[in-house]
């Protein structure tokens, strides 16, 4: 069950403040995007999201307290994210047909393997793992397991919808780089760049 009146409204607030901080999953999507176009960006968006109700299902159950609790488990998970990161961006930049700006509609990639690698990047971040552990009991009151989920869900949603407009726009931002050779080899090298950053981030950041 989700909380009303005001503790709503703070719930809400408090999630697009943080849904629209610049982070791992707006900045993959936008790339997405802008290397792809919008249909990947949105399948990224999409995968993401399914990240997230990993995330909430796993916190509901009491599995992320173990990433809290454990430095050895963090630990595996995140560079367990940042290898994987580390690995996307760099097959980037050697091998840019992977991710590229798509010509005549087409993907370069499978949507199923586009979605699968948004879903990855989220699920192996344990920073992820702890918000939720952190951030949504605040809100959850006595509605249990159930009530965790349900707040899971509409972060989510909220989350979904964001990314979704960055998917829209980067997609749009994309289709300028179509029939220029120029900009387009340049834009492979920073989709690239901006992974692998990702996946150091992710690698040097702390449990707490």
């Amino acid at each position: 069950m989700l909380p009303e009146g005001s503790s709503l409204l703070f719930l809400l607030g408090a999630s697009l403040a943080l849904i629209a901080t610049p982070g791992q999953d707006n900045l993959y999507v936008l790339t997405r995007g802008v290397a792809q176009g919008r249909r990947a960006a949105l399948v990224s968006s999409w995968g993401v999201c399914a990240g997230l109700l990993v995330h909430t299902t796993l916190a509901a159950a009491g599995l992320s307290a173990i990433l809290a609790s454990s430095a050895a488990a963090f630990q595996v998970v995140k560079y367990a994210g940042a290898a994987y990161l580390v690995y996307l961006g760099v097959k980037t930049l050697f091998d840019r047909e992977s991710f590229s700006v798509p010509e005549s509609g087409r993907l370069a990639a499978g949507l199923r393997s586009i979605f699968a690698q948004g879903l990855l990047t989220n699920v192996l971040n344990p920073k992820v793992a702890l918000f939720f552990l952190a951030f949504l009991p605040q809100f959850a009151g006595s509605g249990g397991a159930l009530g965790f989920l349900s707040l899971g869900a509409a972060f989510t949603l909220l989350t979904l919808v964001f990314t979704g407009v960055i998917a829209l726009f980067s997609g749009a931002l994309g289709g300028w780089f179509r029939g220029r050779p120029g900009p387009a080899k340049a834009l492979g090298y920073v989709t690239g760049g901006v992974i692998v950053g990702l996946g150091l981030r992710l690698a040097f950041a702390e449990s707490g």
